[in-house]
């Protein structure tokens, strides 16, 4: 947290907030981009959770999905559910355009990633594919992986990673269908060769992307890839227990 570019990073965008009074990405509020109130909404996923895939669980261990087939990633990890504030404020940086909800974001999610304790080399995100990225003019995953890998004092290689081929959104798919349509649907670059790589995303249902990305990863020589996510959606559980 000491590192000078994340603090210069970040005083960017505290200057910003001087000039164009910010909106809370949560509840819409005036004065602050992520407030007080919306911080200690966010039902943060620290309870039990498979050690592999990180789903909510009763008991620690790997979950029954993981057993029965493995994701290609060590770990994968959501900071928060997703569910309000965070799916407001992910959908205020995805959609609306305000880029402040990526440092905002980042700075929020800091402690967690730390208290994972990964020995990690280098963040990557998960990119978007060339019409997505034409419509939208920027990568949103990126707009969090780069404060956060600063804020780390990791290295960041936003094109590590490459789309070899469009797919569709994966809303509505099962889990079989997602893991099809991303199948080999990435290639990595040579820089990632013997690191230790973090790659990231904004929500996760059944990690299919995120193992995908990782798989193409390890075909670059990754020494070992885990991953992580803003949000985990958690739609066919009982969130009263997470």
């Amino acid at each position: 947290m000491n590192n000078w570019k994340y603090k210069a990073y970040r005083s960017i965008w505290s200057g910003l907030d001087l000039l164009f009074p910010p909106q809370c990405g949560g509840c819409g509020g005036l004065g602050a981009r992520w407030c007080k109130t919306c911080q200690s909404s966010v039902k943060i996923l620290n309870g039990i959770v498979c050690e592999i895939c990180g789903l909510p669980q009763e008991k620690p261990g790997v979950c029954g999905a993981c057993l029965a087939s493995r994701p290609r990633f060590h770990s994968l990890r959501a900071w928060a559910v997703f569910e309000e504030p965070v799916q407001s404020a992910l959908h205020k940086l995805k959609y609306r355009r305000d880029l402040s909800m990526g440092d905002a974001i980042a700075a929020a999610m800091m402690p967690f990633v730390q208290s994972l304790d990964w020995e990690i080399d280098l963040v990557v995100p998960i990119p978007l594919g060339k019409q997505r990225m034409r419509e939208r003019g920027y990568n949103q995953v990126a707009m969090i992986a780069k404060p956060l890998a600063m804020g780390l004092g990791l290295q960041y290689l936003p094109h590590a990673l490459a789309r070899r081929k469009e797919t569709r959104s994966q809303v509505g798919l099962s889990r079989e269908e997602r893991h099809r349509n991303v199948h080999e649907a990435f290639q990595a670059d040579s820089g990632v060769g013997g690191k230790v790589v973090l790659v990231m995303d904004d929500v996760s249902t059944t990690g299919s992307t995120l193992s995908s990305g990782a798989d193409a990863l390890y075909a670059a020589g990754a020494r070992d890839v885990y991953a992580l996510t803003v949000a985990r959606a958690l739609s066919h559980h009982d969130l009263r227990r997470v």
